[in-house]
């Protein structure tokens, strides 16, 4: 078991819990309602990735672990509900930490099947963004991909440092770890300093 891996399931962990928590304000909290939140906001972008790609099975459904990992969320939700409320900023940082790796797990996997970088990046963005969009329909907010924070552009500037740390012959986990500190660094900041892509209309 690679640290790539074993970080990929702490990734769906983190994901699972913020997608329990996103029905905290909804009129139905429910066992199931949190959990199918949970389930979409883990594996709603690894999935949509593999049937635009054609590959199947779909990672969670070849792989059990990551179905353990999203219950795991889901119950540590539930039991520490208060505790996690008062992490939101650690929590940030779990998604941010998640959303890095989703990327170019999502890039790699692309390359790896043999499509053009062009549509590798976008595999990269729709795996670490898409879950969280769908969620955001499912519990009536504004998709994050939609509000003005830096959200997907960190993704993608990730996904394209890592194409061209790859094309000039960087070694993999270098290129790996350095694209994914881009995605963190890039988020961390626009957060702070509350950076926005610029308005289409103005």
């Amino acid at each position: 078991m690679n640290i790539q891996y074993i970080l990929e399931i702490v990734g769906t962990f983190a994901f699972a819990i913020s997608g329990a928590l996103a029905v905290k304000d909804q009129k139905h909290q429910d066992w199931f309602g949190a959990s199918f939140t949970a389930f979409i906001s883990s594996i709603g972008g690894g999935t949509l990735r593999d049937v635009l790609l054609g590959s199947y099975p779909l990672v969670w459904i070849s792989d059990i672990t990551i179905i353990h990992a999203i219950m795991l969320g889901i119950l540590a939700t539930f039991i520490f509900y208060k505790f996690l409320l008062r992490l939101r900023k650690t929590l940030f940082l779990f998604d941010t930490f998640g959303i890095a790796l989703f990327t170019l797990v999502g890039t790699e996997k692309a390359l790896n099947l043999g499509v053009r970088p062009e549509i590798a990046v976008i595999m990269g963005v729709f795996t670490a963004t898409m879950g969280g969009v769908i969620r955001d329909v499912m519990t009536n907010e504004i998709p994050i991909i939609y509000r003005k924070e830096v959200y997907a552009t960190a993704c993608f500037t990730g996904a394209c440092v890592y194409l061209i740390l790859d094309s000039i012959g960087i070694e993999r986990n270098t290129a790996f770890i350095t694209s994914a500190i881009v995605i963190i660094v890039i988020r961390i900041l626009a957060v702070r300093y509350q950076w926005s892509v610029p308005r289409f209309f103005r």
